[in-house]
């Protein structure tokens, strides 16, 4: 699995202050590439960004950012504003690491919050952007390592095609950011990452899988989760095996992939669910679940399965949710039954049942 977390925030602002402190001779108070802000301002950005979300993580804010921030005192240069985007970076990376599993806290994008691994990701991503900003304004060249940018592109942009070299992994991160250009792809003039989701179910949390834990789970690993004995099944695996290629593909759409189901008492996962894709021209989507042998017949998939529907069905375009199941499974059946699905015109050997608004 392409890691991202406290390591990976430290090697990226590693990495900032050494481009960084190559141009501290330089005039810091020119406009950074592509902003408004000054590049001093910029790394007063970079600054404010890591101690915020470190402050997001440790406050628990549910509800909207937590109300401070940081300023560079007045007269700082360029050697002082690396001082603080190390000495902020530090403070995130820390905090990353010692956020318990299934902490999340305020952030807009896309769904109101993100955990310890979205925020390291946005984190590396801030500094990463904004570095190159800076640098591209005063004439430095500045290029990541390409492991950062292929993960950050993994974990926040999974509805961008990943480049096919690791050559080309940081041109593609330009590109998603609005930054650069790629032949055959048009430039983007607005775009948003995206954290992954979190649907409460009761007793589970459903987890949105990004493609880099996908890739971790489809080659044999837990994908960053602690699984009940006997899991993940089978099936899981398949469906993280879906995600990586149409991932690899650039078909992959964010919420119409896989989801974790996650005990929120203990925070070990049960299962898998989700859909086979995005809907379909008709907007019909469909969904499967998994379900490993130690969880099964108590009710979890029902409870996921009827809060992950009602998700779906409220979004615009959608029509149906269709679930196909073999005629011999009548524990999987009883679930769909249980969670709202009625029973339509078989699929060749394989029971149909659908969900609709």
């Amino acid at each position: 699995m392409m890691p991202m977390g406290g390591d990976q925030i430290e090697e990226a602002v590693a990495y900032a202050a050494k481009v960084l402190r190559a141009t501290v001779g330089l005039d810091w108070s020119v406009k950074a590439g592509g902003l408004e802000w000054s590049c001093l301002e910029t790394a007063e950005h970079i600054a404010c960004d890591l101690v915020s979300y470190a402050g997001q993580l440790t406050g628990r804010a549910t509800d909207g950012w937590v109300p401070f921030e940081i300023a560079f005192d007045e007269g700082s240069g360029p050697d002082d504003a690396i001082r603080v985007i190390e000495s902020t970076g530090g403070l995130l990376s820390a905090v990353v690491r010692t956020t318990p599993p299934g902490v999340r806290a305020y952030h807009p994008y896309p769904h109101g919050s993100a955990d310890a691994v979205g925020f390291a990701a946005m984190g590396v991503a801030e500094v990463l952007l904004h570095t190159y900003d800076i640098a591209q304004a005063l004439g430095v060249d500045a290029e990541p390592p390409a492991a950062l940018c292929e993960a950050v592109l993994a974990w926040l942009f999974p509805q961008v095609q990943p480049a096919r070299t690791s050559a080309d992994q940081w041109a593609t991160l330009l590109w998603a950011t609005g930054r650069g250009t790629l032949p055959g792809r048009p430039r983007l003039d607005s775009w948003r990452w995206h954290n992954s989701l979190a649907i409460p179910a009761g007793r589970v949390v459903l987890r949105e899988v990004p493609p880099a834990a996908a890739a971790d789970l489809a080659a044999g690993g837990t994908g960053g989760f602690t699984w009940i004995e006997g899991g993940p099944f089978e099936g899981t695996r398949r469906a993280a095996e879906m995600v990586t290629k149409a991932y690899a593909s650039g078909v992959h759409r964010p919420e119409w992939g896989m989801f974790a189901l996650v005990r929120a008492a203990d925070e070990v996962a049960v299962g898998g669910m989700g859909f086979h894709g995005p809907p379909d021209e008709g907007g019909v989507a469909e969904v499967g679940y998994d379900l490993a042998v130690a969880a099964r017949g108590q009710g979890y998939a029902s409870e996921a399965l009827d809060a992950l529907s009602t998700l779906a069905l409220s979004r615009p375009g959608v029509t149906s949710l269709l679930a196909v199941i073999d005629p011999e499974n009548t524990p999987s059946q009883a679930v769909v039954t249980r969670s709202g699905y009625v029973r339509i015109s078989d699929r060749e050997n394989t029971r149909a049942y659908a969900r609709r608004p």
